[in-house]
């Protein structure tokens, strides 16, 4: 018999798979992790569980019981996307289907082209212009499937992840870097074009409390968050200044990204390459539309910037504890 309460967290060792487990936890969630090797010596009272997300045996057995799987699993440093991503989730899907449970799915803005441009709706049409972004665009196309075979699926889409702990993000791997103080700011936006940031403690507390609604939603049901709206591309560079003038007495410096170093490197590089590829969403204007969560959840969490930014150069060692 399920439980109503237990999940599965698939990718609970990276960013946003860790915040949600950890906050489903705090949330009053049993929740299990999938995880190769040991596991982590600060669990947070999660139940690690040894497998592979590219194992259908793996996931389905830590599967047993529980009423949601969070799909937050992606091959490290963007490499082997093409070969990875989607039988890791096939196996999610085919272990969802035999537990009866809901799939949970971070999104991504990846999956749109500029014709969807400036302002993004769940309905908005999918043509991505890189690889990465088609590989989105089926697993949403997959989930949807799987949703009219009666597995309940919710999307929640949000724009670039920020957060106190390293992963996949422009955050940790281009504006600052990570366990060095901050005395510069490389700033990979164009001037006056609008960006959309995401504070990753935020999205897992949307995540947690669609879960626990999750009986009141469609059987496919996707969000976007409005997260944190930079109108003029210089706000966030701009907030990490502050903070760090705040903190140690001296603003860092503010630079251009070195988009010309990424075009160098990017056939040695994977994750260069895949940077380079998004460049297109630093060049043009986009925010997304989240009147459709508002309407579900009365209102989106939102972190103040500036504690969100402190938070998250902590957690990275940027600051001093």
């Amino acid at each position: 018999m399920q439980g109503k309460k237990t999940v599965l967290v698939l990718g609970a060792t990276g960013g946003i798979g860790g915040e949600v487990a950890r906050q489903l936890c705090d949330a009053g969630w049993t929740v299990r992790a999938l995880k190769r090797g040991a596991a982590p010596a600060d669990g947070h009272g999660i139940e690690w569980m040894s497998g592979d997300a590219m194992s259908a045996g793996d996931v389905l057995a830590a599967a047993q019981g529980v009423s949601a799987i969070v799909h937050a699993v992606n091959p490290p440093g963007y490499r082997r996307w093409s070969e990875l991503v989607l039988p890791m989730l096939a196996n999610t899907i085919a272990a969802a289907q035999a537990v009866g449970a809901r799939i949970v799915l971070p999104g991504t803005v990846y999956n749109f082209g500029p014709d969807a441009f400036p302002v993004l709706r769940e309905d908005s049409p999918q043509r991505p212009l890189t690889r990465k972004g088609a590989i989105r665009v089926e697993m949403e196309r997959r989930l949807q499937a799987a949703s009219q075979d009666g597995v309940p699926v919710i999307i929640v889409r949000a724009g670039d992840f920020f957060g106190p702990r390293v992963g996949n993000n422009w955050f940790s791997q281009g504006l600052v870097k990570p366990g060095q103080a901050v005395s510069a700011v490389s700033n990979p936006a164009r001037a006056g074009v609008g960006h959309q940031w995401s504070y990753l403690p935020d999205v897992a507390r949307t995540m947690v409390r669609l879960l626990d609604r999750a009986d009141t939603l469609p059987t496919f049901a996707s969000f976007h968050m409005a997260g944190h709206w930079d109108a003029d591309g210089q706000q966030m560079a701009a907030s990490i200044q502050r903070v760090v003038q705040r903190r140690t007495g001296k603003a860092p410096a503010l630079k251009a990204f070195p988009w010309w170093l990424l075009m160098l490197a990017s056939p040695f590089v994977p994750l260069f390459r895949e940077m380079r590829e998004m460049r297109y969403l630093w060049t043009r204007e986009l925010r997304m539309d989240n009147t459709a969560l508002v309407r579900v959840l009365g209102e989106e969490p939102h972190t103040p910037l500036d504690q969100a930014v402190e938070t998250t150069l902590r957690g990275l060692g940027c600051l001093p504890a």
